[in-house]
């Protein structure tokens, strides 16, 4: 069996757990096979968490979860030393932040350095801690999930944590069959007791390494790079996306591509995996916000303003 079909099974248990929500679940995928970070932007109580237990079922993978309240400290995610009297000597318990798939639940609700804590794990897969450099396992995956702003205790993420997010994706309300067929197995087994082990460990480093094989033309390149300079001169952004964003677009769209069975790049899947690699790293100024502008609608006006190479075979 192709590791694409493996990926796409891991979509379909996931998607027997959330139901209803097939395409944010394949972007969270697209974003592992990445190996990115994902941003769940979204109320409580429409499955964040579920999604993320979901996954690590799904992918065998070492799992953790850390609830951000305002005390929770930087030394509960990169760990701490303590004196063992026994051994005469200062031993390091390895904080939460050892593991493959780490949920940051709530990450709005803690203190901004707390949060920061996160940002060397995250960008470079290792943190110091009293002078030592220690890497966490490889995949080191963070799915982190923000209350919206204006909830009670919530806080703005920093910009540099949220740019090292390779996407953000908010899941919304389940449709009214979904949400039906949810009422009706109310006490019954679990859905998500019936998640079984798709891929391992192993498996999927092995996936993240074929995505980097896919193939981008140099104009497919230019487009990407077209699409993320227009958000810093849109007359309705105060802030465009960064060089993180086309980063991360050009690691999507391999991954997008690869999912679909290619071995190369083709516009389309750059059109389809820009909002979410842009929508968090975009700040809307006053003229938009007085407007009634959504970040969606702006990104929507950009990919039809960005002329969009022609189709066909050229790509291969």
């Amino acid at each position: 069996m192709r590791y694409q079909e493996k990926a796409w099974e891991v979509t379909a248990q996931v998607g027997g757990v959330i139901l209803g929500k097939e395409k944010e679940i394949k972007e969270a995928m697209l974003v592992f096979l990445a190996d990115g970070h994902i941003l769940l932007e979204d109320i409580p109580g429409v499955g964040k968490t579920t999604m993320a237990l979901a996954f690590s079922k799904a992918m065998k993978l070492d799992y953790k979860r850390v609830q951000f309240t305002p005390d929770v400290m930087p030394s509960d995610l990169t760990g701490f030393s303590v004196y063992r009297r026994e051994e005469e000597k200062f031993v390091y318990q390895p904080g939460s932040i050892f593991c493959n798939l780490l949920l940051a639940d709530e990450i709005n609700r803690t203190s901004p350095k707390t949060q920061s804590a996160l940002l060397e794990v995250m960008e470079e897969r290792k943190c110091t801690v009293e002078g030592i450099t220690r890497e966490v396992p490889r995949p080191f995956l963070v799915i982190a999930t923000q209350n919206p702003f204006g909830s009670a205790g919530t806080q703005y993420l920093p910009e540099a944590q949220v740019d090292r997010f390779m996407a953000a994706v908010t899941l919304g309300y389940p449709d009214f069959d979904s949400e039906l067929s949810m009422a009706m197995t109310v006490g019954k087994k679990g859905r998500l007791e019936q998640v079984r082990p798709i891929l391992d460990r192993g498996m999927l480093l092995k996936m993240q390494e074929e995505i980097h094989d896919v193939s981008i033309k140099e104009e497919v390149y230019r487009y990407i790079l077209q699409l993320v300079t227009a958000t810093r001169n849109h007359p309705y952004l105060e802030r465009g996306a960064s060089p993180r964003a086309t980063i991360a677009l050009v690691k999507m769209a391999k991954a997008n591509a690869w999912l679909e069975g290619r071995s190369y790049v083709t516009p389309n899947d750059v059109r389809e995996q820009f909002p979410y690699a842009a929508s968090h790293r975009i700040l809307l100024n006053t003229a938009a916000k007085m407007e009634n502008k959504s970040k969606a609608q702006i990104l929507a006006e950009i990919q039809t303003q960005v002329k969009r190479p022609p189709m066909g075979e050229r790509y291969i």
